[in-house]
């Protein structure tokens, strides 16, 4: 196979995500990224970077992390600000250019502001500019409850046509159960799942945990980027990853990478419902990509329009694909258990439920 490291030694375009223990521990690390990326020449960088809220809780004067949601948004407002200022400082002392980009999961859901999103990042980076990303929680709630930064590196990975994603937070990366670090990961659900331990104790600053970023690493290595998780705290690792020494936990891009459509269709949406399948229509989805047919179809849940992600779901409720529907879920429902020839002429389109080119098998079981 070789050493997959000489890869991410290669790599020409890069997404760097630092978290928000990382930028409240040390305040020296913009200038040591800025360092380092003005030291990369011919590599395109986009950063992903939390410390908002972080920042943001010092300047309004909150001692430790507000669980309200107003007070989460307006920390995330306040820090915003001084995030950037921190970047622009840093960058600009090394004559490079930053750019902030502020994004929602709406943004990159809907397919159309996605496109723009994408275009506008490749202008940036075409400009030579480093974009800074960030959710932008002063005004998306659910980002603020449930969604980190690994999870967003992840998404615009396929965005960028990233080769490389580096997680730097506070851990040197993932670990088995001896404690020692795991050097390289080609299967996640074999290599990296079984060491995935949840930590009972959560700190006040940051919300990502390694199973955070294993999931966010299994998402971009399917979307074609080797991803490597390391210790934003050791001296250098950022120019030693780049170098391809070995440092934290690689996980080695899939030799098959998802279109940036399926990709979407699999990990960006949110699905709306599910549509459970016999066991014949199953396997034929499961093993052999299949279409999902009306005449395979025993139920619907949930409230979906045409276009909107489903659940594809086996007898036994395991989550077999995720697909775009052709109907809704009421229509689906009226062709449940049909086939094309018992269907009114006016419904005979609804025979495919979901196409199988807009299906995605397998990534979420």
């Amino acid at each position: 196979m070789g050493d997959p490291r000489v890869q991410v030694a290669r790599a020409r375009r890069v997404i760097v995500k630092i978290g928000s223990r990382t930028l409240a521990g040390d305040g020296a690390i913009y200038g040591s990224l800025a360092s380092t990326v003005a030291a990369r020449k011919g590599t395109a960088f986009v950063v992903v970077s939390s410390g908002a809220i972080a920042l943001g809780m010092k300047k309004l004067g909150y001692r430790a992390r507000p669980k309200e949601m107003a007070r989460l948004q307006a920390a995330a407002a306040a820090g915003q600000s001084l995030l950037m200022r921190a970047y622009e400082e840093a960058f600009g002392a090394r004559k490079l250019a930053v750019a902030q980009v502020l994004l929602t999961h709406s943004d990159l859901a809907d397919r159309a502001r996605a496109n723009n999103a994408r275009a506008a990042l490749g202008a940036l980076l075409d400009a030579g500019a480093i974009p800074i990303l960030n959710e932008n929680d002063s005004v998306a709630v659910d980002e603020i409850r449930f969604g980190d930064n690994d999870q967003l590196a992840a998404m615009v990975a396929p965005l960028v046509d990233a080769q490389l994603v580096v997680l730097l937070s506070d851990v040197e990366g993932l670990l088995d159960k001896e404690g020692r670090r795991v050097s390289v990961v080609r299967d996640v659900a074999r290599d990296a799942l079984p060491h995935v331990r949840q930590s009972s104790s959560k700190g006040d600053v940051g919300t990502g945990g390694m199973a955070s970023k294993v999931e966010a690493a299994r998402r971009a290595a399917l979307g074609g980027a080797n991803v490597v998780v390391a210790d934003a705290r050791a001296p250098g690792v950022l120019d030693a990853v780049l170098a391809g020494e070995d440092v934290g936990t690689l996980f080695v891009a899939a030799p098959q990478r998802l279109s940036a459509r399926k990709y979407w269709i699999a990990f960006t949406l949110r699905p709306r419902g599910e549509i459970l399948l016999d066991r014949g229509a199953a396997e034929a989805v499961r093993a052999k990509g299949k279409s999902v047919l009306s005449v395979g179809v025993l139920g619907v849940r949930g409230d979906f329009r045409p276009g909107d992600a489903v659940r594809i779901v086996d007898v036994e409720g395991h989550d077999i694909a995720r697909g775009l529907a052709r109907c809704s879920a009421p229509d689906a429902a009226r062709v449940a258990g049909k086939t094309r020839e018992e269907l009114p002429s006016e419904l005979a389109q609804l025979a495919v439920v979901v196409h199988a080119d807009e299906l995605v098998v397998g990534m979420h079981g």
